[in-house]
């Protein structure tokens, strides 16, 4: 008995595949995919990650590295491989830390370099913006600046400390001097790199638009170069911190963070003097968290 081969059988050759069946074949291969990528490494085919569960996961992650330079820290104190006068127990750090806070001592340190390195941002930023715009918008002004923004981004500021001393002394202002000076270099470069990096259909849409030069210079220049900026800011108010502390450690100070770690060192009070690096870590890292949510906020076109 003859087997039936069924409806396909009686037709004729195979039609080639119309823009409607590939196009039903690239949907069907999306979802797929989508299925695929919403599943756990570990789990079956087809099971869907619960958004609790992503989330558990984001924040495990988060905490992963935290809890591995504890163990790390606890495991070295724990075996002595570093004598413990110069490395104390992660615990008892931790202990210092919270009664330094509790008491009010480190708070004081932790206001006066968070003012130092404000004041010091905020230069750099009143004067790199402009300047950075001007100079980016303009290529003969960049070609005759090049030389110097070049040199003086390549030098350390820590390496002008002797030369702010003596213009503006051993108080506060040459400390903040010097950190605006290094953030403003950062802040000015990355104005000017993002300014002339402008998308030219868009500049070459607004001119032929009938759109002014001020009207072009707010509604393009500025706009386009934010991405950069902010990048720029992130920079310049993570080295404004590092530039206050080091000028706390070695000019003239009797307060802030650096000081701090410093006056510490002196008396060999190292559990303190570790909670007081730790401290440091925390309020740069809190800098680059604010400035990254405030570019998710404002820039969030960025890249389209």
């Amino acid at each position: 008995m003859a087997l039936s081969l069924g409806p396909q059988a009686h037709k004729g050759p195979a039609r080639p595949p119309s823009a409607a069946d590939r196009t039903e074949c690239s949907q069907r291969v999306m979802a797929w995919h989508v299925r695929c990528t919403s599943v756990l490494p570990h789990a079956r085919p087809g099971t869907r990650v619960m958004p609790h569960v992503t989330n558990l996961l984001r924040r495990s992650n988060a905490v992963t590295g935290p809890l591995v330079l504890f163990v790390l820290w606890w495991v070295t104190f724990q075996l002595q491989l570093v004598s413990p006068k110069l490395l104390p127990s992660p615990i008892g750090t931790v202990q210092s830390l919270v009664e330094s806070l509790v008491d009010g001592s480190m708070l004081v340190d932790f206001r006066h370099t968070v003012v130092r390195t404000f004041y010091a941002f905020v230069i750099a930023v009143v004067l790199g913006m402009p300047l950075g715009i001007v100079t980016g918008a303009s290529p003969h002004i960049y070609r005759a600046f090049e030389f110097l923004i070049d040199f003086f981004r390549s030098t350390p500021a820590t390496a002008m400390f002797p030369l702010f001393l003596l213009i503006f002394g051993l108080g506060d202002f040459s400390k903040v001097a010097v950190a605006a000076f290094a953030a403003f270099l950062i802040v000015y470069f990355n104005v000017a790199y993002g300014v002339m990096n402008a998308r030219q259909t868009r500049l070459l849409a607004a001119k032929v638009m009938g759109a002014s030069r001020l009207r072009i210079f707010w509604d393009v220049h500025f706009y386009e170069t934010l991405p950069q900026t902010f990048i720029g800011l992130r920079i310049a108010v993570s080295l404004a911190l590092v530039v206050i502390i080091v000028a706390e450690m070695f000019i003239g100070s009797d307060n802030g963070l650096g000081h701090r770690i410093i006056d510490m060192q002196i008396v060999f009070n190292v559990r303190q003097m570790y909670a007081t690096i730790i401290m440091t870590g925390v309020l740069g890292y809190g800098l680059n968290v604010i400035f990254l949510l405030t570019e998710k906020h404002f820039v969030h076109w960025a890249g389209h």
